[in-house]
């Protein structure tokens, strides 16, 4: 497994707090594929705060996807949402866990908000 995808999941922890604001709770279990073999993930969601480790226990949610792929996702080279729809990634259970879970990752190089596009175009203008 690449490094990128290692300190992907050790940063998760840390990072949760700004990203899980909401009331949602639950399991989500990530499998990550390379050829014949899965390498399990599973993140407890809770209110401002994730738990990481590399139990198979049930899970509300799955998440599958190659180790390469998810890896893009972990850089900001591909979009979570693009690949399920693609249907190069595949997702059963609670929707909500991996809505939830793709705000961690990190966006394409070059892209900003388009709300702060707008105040720097009102800001030019006035």
């Amino acid at each position: 497994m690449g490094e990128a995808i290692e300190r992907f999941f050790a940063s998760l922890p840390a990072r949760a707090p700004a990203v899980l604001r909401g009331p949602t709770r639950g399991r989500l279990q990530l499998d990550l594929t390379t050829g014949n073999r899965t390498e399990h993930w599973f993140l407890e969601i809770a209110p401002e705060s994730v738990r990481v480790s590399r139990e198979q226990l049930p899970a509300d949610a799955i998440f599958t996807v190659s180790a390469d792929l998810f890896e893009g996702l972990v850089t900001g080279r591909e979009a979570g949402m693009a690949a399920v729809l693609r249907n190069e990634a595949t997702f059963s259970g609670q929707v909500v866990l991996f809505l939830l879970f793709r705000r961690f990752f990190p966006d394409p190089p070059g892209v900003r908000d388009p709300r702060e596009t707008a105040r720097e175009h009102v800001r030019r203008s006035v």
